[in-house]
């Protein structure tokens, strides 16, 4: 099935065995199935889930909704305190100094 995107003006060969559905649905399927993979490409760089606790639906949906949750407020913390620094870095030194008592990380 062929597709010609106007916008990017380039033409899109998709093999497919849905051939009731219009060209247009079939690129818009691939677009979001490919935002999916994209998805979960960065949840594996940048949430480093070595494993889950669980095989639940639930369970993966709350490890993964925590995981991004903390990312997110580190990121938060990241800006309010101009802190230079990767979020990589600043998790890093999170993990390792979770349970010290005084944790400083400097701006620079």
């Amino acid at each position: 099935m062929k597709y010609y995107d106007a916008e990017k003006q380039k033409h899109y060969s998709y093999l497919t065995n849905q051939m009731t559905l219009p060209a247009h649905s079939i690129a818009q399927i691939h677009k979001s199935r490919w935002q999916i993979e994209l998805f979960f490409k960065w949840i594996k760089q940048h949430l480093r889930i070595k494993a889950f606790f669980g095989t639940s639906e639930n369970t993966v949906k709350t490890q993964i909704g925590i995981a991004v949750s903390v990312y997110l407020l580190v990121a938060i913390i990241k800006k309010r305190a101009f802190l230079t620094k990767s979020l990589y870095t600043i998790l890093q030194i999170i993990s390792v100094t979770l349970f010290e008592k005084n944790i400083i990380i400097s701006g620079g």
